[in-house]
C-alpha cells in the first residue's frame, strides 16, 4: 500500500508564519519579507514529508485561511474591497481582517467555525453580479515550487460543491445562476494542471458529510458531470472527512472519480459503505490515522481495517483522516513532557512517521515479529489515570444535581432587584488586551526569574488600572481582565488534575491566531481555586459588579486533545464537577455575577443531525447546568458563544438554563436575532455589537444602527451590549476607543428611549 497526507500544518515549527503576517500588518517588513517566510516554509513541510509519504499534498499553504484563498482564486472579491483599489495580498488582508484608513471603513468578512473543529473559515460572498473565473495562480506557483524541489505534489482545492454550501449568496441570485461559471473556472484550473503535467488532483468535499437532501444530491451530481468531463488525463481525488459519506455514496460510485477519500476516524459509517458495498473500482484513500487528536494509532486496529477494505476495492492508500492542520508540528520540541507520556502521542511530524510504519506493516506476513509492532501494541494496555475521588462523585450525581432551585422568571425578578442595573446594561466579554511586555512578564515568571510577590503585584496593577479604565468609560459591568491568563482553557486546566501541556503544542484557530490545547491525561480533579484571588481583589476595587469569568465543562473538553479511552460524556461530566467547585467557591467570595464561556459549545455538534442529541447535545447541557446547579437566585449566570450557527439549536441553549448569553452577531449582521423571537427565546442575550478580531473602531452611528437592528427584535428588558468576543488580542488604543463608543452610543439609546 501507498500513503498519503489531506494537508499539513502550515504555522510552522515556532509558529514563524504568524509572526512574520504580524509583522506585515505592522509594516514592519515588506511583502518580499513575508513571501521569503512562506516560500521557506513550503519547502521545509515538503521536505519533511518526502520520503515518507507517497501523495503529499501542495496548495494546503495559506497566508490566512484556504477558503479565503479560494475568493481570491475565483475572482469572488466583493465590490467594496475591490473599490479600495489595494494590491492582492492587502485585499486578501482586508477581506480577512477589515480596512480602516480615514474616513475608509471596511469590515471583513464573516468568520464561522469549519465544521465541527476549532478552525474558523472566512465565509466567502457570492455576489448578484459576481463575475466567477479562474484569475488567481498560488496552487500552480506551489505545485511548481514543490516540483522544482524534486516533489511531486496532488495540489487540493475546496471544491464547487463545498463552495456553495459554505459561501454567502448576499443578493437574489441563488446557487444556480452561478454553476455554469464555476464549473467553467474549475474545469480551467484542472485544464491547467494537466498542461502542467499534474497527476494527481485534490478536490476536497467535507460538506458532503453533512445532512444531503435531494436538492443537495443534484447539485452535486449536475456539478461534476460536468466537471469531470474537463479533466483529460488528471487523476481526480474526491476528498472528504469528519464525518461519512451516507447520504451520497451511491452517487459518488457513479461518478467518474479516480480516488475517494474518507475518515475512517469520524466517519464510522464509511466502513461499512465499503465492506457491505459493491466493489469500489476506485482508489480508496483510508483515513486511518487521525488527523484532529494527539495520541498514537492503534496499529491492530488500523492494519485489520485497512485489510478488511482492500478486500473490497481496486487499491488502499493509507492516510490521514483529515489535514494535520489540526494537530501541532512536532514532539521534539517538548523537552516538558516525559517520555512516559510522549510515547502515547504523535504529532504531524510523527503522524508521517506512523503513515510509513503502518505502509511497512501492510506488507509484513508475521506482525508478531515486527518491533514496531509489538511496540505499539504495549501502548493499549492499562495506563495510571484513574482518580478515585473523581469516579466516586460522578457515581453520586442525581437529578438534583443538574437543576436550580428556582425558575428563571423568578430569578430574573431578583437578579433586577438586587443589581438595579440600567437598560442595555454595557459589559466586556471578558479579556482585555494581553502585551508584550505582559507576555514576557508570564515567561521570566515561568522560568523563575521573576519571584511570585513581584509577578502578582504586576498583575494587580494591571486588573487596577483596568478596573478604573472601565468605570472611566461608565461600563454597567465590570470584568477584571484576565491577565493571569495565557489561554482560557490552558489556564483552567494547569490548575486541575488530571491536565498534560505542551511547550509548543499550537494549532491555529484562524489567521494568525493560534493556541496550545491541553491534553486530558486522566480522571479530572479540582485541586485548588482556580480564579477566586484575582476576581475578588478586582471586585474589592470597585462598587459595581464584577464578572467571575470561567471556561465551561465543554469548552474546556472540545478545546483540548480528549482521551480516547472513556466517553466524551464522561469527560465533560468530570470537568464540570471542577467547575461547580470554582463557581460555588466564587459565590462564597461574594461575586454575584458568573460567567462560564461554553464558545466551543456547537463546533462539536455531530455533523448528522439523528445524532445530535444522543451523542451530544443531551450530555452536553447536562454538563453545565450540573455547574451552576448550586448558586442562588441572586447570583446571575452568564454564558458566551463564539462564532458558530446557533439557529438550529436554540431552545438546546435556552435548555441550559443560563440567566444571560453573549454571543457573535457583528459579522453575521444580526441574522441570529429573527430567529431568537420566534423560539420565544426566554434567555437575556448580548449580540456582539462589534467585531473584536478586526483592528478598526467602529463608529457611533455604525453602533447605533446595530442596537436599533437589534431592538426591533429583542425585548429591551432582556438586552445586553457587549462586543462580540474576548478584547485580549487587541490593542488598548483600539479597545479603549471602541468601548467608548459602546458605551456613549448605548446611553444616547437610552435618552431616545
Amino acid at each position: 500500500m501507498k500513503n498519503a497526507t489531506i494537508g499539513y500544518p502550515r504555522i510552522g515549527e515556532f509558529r514563524e508564519l504568524k509572526f512574520a503576517v504580524e509583522k506585515y500588518f505592522k509594516g514592519e517588513n515588506s511583502q518580499e519579507d513575508l513571501e521569503a517566510v512562506a516560500n521557506g516554509l513550503k519547502e521545509k513541510h515538503w521536505a519533511s514529508q518526502k520520503g515518507k509519504v507517497d501523495y503529499i499534498s501542495s496548495n494546503d499553504f495559506s497566508f490566512y485561511d484556504n477558503f479565503l484563498d479560494l475568493a481570491i482564486l475565483f475572482n469572488l472579491i466583493p465590490r467594496r474591497y475591490q473599490e479600495l483599489d489595494l494590491c492582492e495580498l492587502d485585499t486578501y488582508f482586508a477581506m480577512a481582517r477589515g480596512y480602516q484608513s480615514g474616513e475608509c471603513d471596511v469590515k471583513a468578512l464573516a468568520m464561522k467555525k469549519w465544521f465541527d473543529t476549532n478552525y474558523h473559515y472566512q465565509v466567502i460572498e457570492i455576489e448578484d453580479d459576481a463575475n466567477i473565473c479562474l484569475r488567481g495562480s498560488k496552487p500552480f506557483d506551489e505545485y511548481l515550487a514543490a516540483r522544482k524541489s524534486g516533489i511531486e505534489t496532488k495540489p487540493m482545492i475546496i471544491g464547487p460543491f463545498t463552495l456553495f454550501k459554505l459561501a454567502r449568496f448576499t443578493g437574489e441570485k441563488s446557487v444556480d445562476h452561478f454553476v455554469e461559471q464555476t464549473v467553467k473556472a474549475y474545469g480551467e484550473m484542472l485544464e491547467r494542471f494537466e498542461t502542467l503535467g499534474c497527476v494527481w488532483v485534490q478536490l476536497d468535499e467535507p460538506a458532503l458529510v453533512k445532512d444531503l437532501a435531494g436538492d443537495d444530491i443534484e447539485l452535486f451530481k449536475s456539478v461534476y458531470e460536468k466537471l469531470l468531463e474537463r479533466k483529460g488525463c488528471l487523476k481526480i481525488l474526491l476528498q472528504t472527512y469528519f464525518d461519512d459519506v451516507r447520504d451520497c455514496y451511491d452517487q459518488i460510485l457513479e461518478l467518474d472519480f479516480d480516488g475517494l477519500g474518507l475518515d475512517f476516524v469520524a466517519g464510522s459509517k464509511n466502513r461499512e459503505l465499503v465492506i457491505n458495498g459493491p466493489y469500489l473500482d476506485k482508489t480508496l484513500f483510508a483515513g486511518v490515522v487521525n488527523g484532529k487528536n494527539i495520541w498514537k494509532n492503534n496499529y491492530n486496529t488500523s492494519l485489520k481495517l485497512l485489510k478488511e477494505l482492500e478486500a473490497n476495492c481496486k487499491e488502499v492508500v493509507i492516510s490521514t483522516s483529515c489535514s494535520l492542520l489540526h494537530v501541532p508540528y512536532t514532539l521534539a520540541n517538548e523537552p516538558g513532557l516525559k517520555e512516559g507520556y510522549k510515547r502515547h502521542f504523535a504529532f504531524a511530524k510523527e503522524k508521517l512517521d506512523e503513515l510509513l510504519e503502518l505502509k511497512q506493516l501492510s506488507a509484513s506476513g508475521d506482525l508478531g515479529n515486527e518491533p514496531g509492532y509489538r511496540k505499539n501494541k504495549e501502548l493499549f494496555g492499562k495506563r495510571d489515570c484513574v482518580n478515585e475521588r473523581v469516579q466516586a462523585e460522578m457515581n453520586n450525581l442525581a437529578p438534583a444535581d443538574f437543576r436550580r432551585g428556582d425558575d428563571f422568571d423568578f430569578r430574573a425578578h431578583c437578579q433586577k432587584k438586587y443589581f438595579n442595573l440600567p437598560l442595555l446594561p454595557t459589559t466586556t466579554i471578558g479579556s482585555f488586551p494581553q502585551t508584550g511586555e505582559l507576555k514576557r512578564m508570564r515567561s521570566l515568571y515561568r522560568k523563575g526569574k521573576v519571584k511570585q510577590p513581584e509577578y502578582e503585584g504586576y498583575i494587580q496593577g494591571l486588573i487596577r488600572q483596568w478596573i478604573e479604565i472601565q468605570e472611566d468609560i461608565g461600563l454597567d459591568v465590570l470584568v477584571h481582565g484576565e491577565f493571569e491568563r495565557n489561554d482560557m482553557v490552558e489556564y483552567f486546566g494547569a490548575n486541575l488534575e488530571g491536565y498534560l501541556f505542551s511547550c509548543n503544542g499550537w494549532v491555529q484557530s484562524y489567521g494568525t491566531r493560534a493556541v496550545k490545547p491541553p491534553i486530558i491525561w486522566g480522571d479530572v480533579a479540582w485541586v485548588r481555586p482556580l480564579s477566586c484571588k484575582w476576581i475578588s481583589y478586582a471586585q474589592s476595587l470597585s462598587a459595581k459588579p464584577v464578572k467571575g469569568m470561567l471556561t465551561g465543562p465543554v469548552t474546556m473538553l472540545n478545546w483540548s486533545f480528549p482521551r480516547e479511552d472513556i466517553t466524551s460524556k464522561e469527560m465533560a461530566l468530570q470537568l464540570a464537577l471542577a467547575i461547580r467547585q470554582e463557581v460555588d467557591c466564587l459565590e462564597k467570595q461574594g461575586i454575584k455575577i458568573i460567567q462560564i464561556d461554553e464558545a466551543a459549545l456547537r463546533e462539536k455538534l455531530p455533523l448528522k443531525k439523528s445524532r445530535w442529541h444522543d451523542d451530544y447535545l443531551d450530555w452536553a447541557i447536562e454538563a453545565f447546568r450540573l455547574c451552576h446547579s448550586r448558586v442562588a437566585a441572586t447570583t446571575q449566570i452568564h454564558t458566551h458563544m463564539c462564532y458558530s450557527e446557533f439557529g438550529d439549536i436554540l431552545p438546546e441553549i435556552d435548555a441550559m438554563d443560563a440567566d444571560v448569553i453573549t454571543f457573535e452577531a457583528s459579522r453575521s449582521d444580526m441574522e441570529l436575532l429573527k430567529k431568537l423571537r420566534e423560539e420565544q427565546f426566554k434567555t437575556a442575550i448580548g449580540p456582539g455589537i462589534y467585531d473584536i478580531h478586526s483592528p478598526r473602531i467602529p463608529p457611533v452611528d455604525e453602533l447605533a444602527l446595530a442596537i436599533n437592528k437589534i431592538k426591533e427584535e429583542v425585548g429591551l428588558e432582556k438586552l445586553w451590549i457587549n462586543p462580540d468576543c474576548g478584547l485580549k488580542t487587541r490593542g488598548e488604543t483600539e479597545t479603549v476607543a471602541s468601548l467608548k463608543n459602546m458605551v456613549q452610543t448605548t446611553r444616547e439609546t437610552r435618552k431616545n428611549m
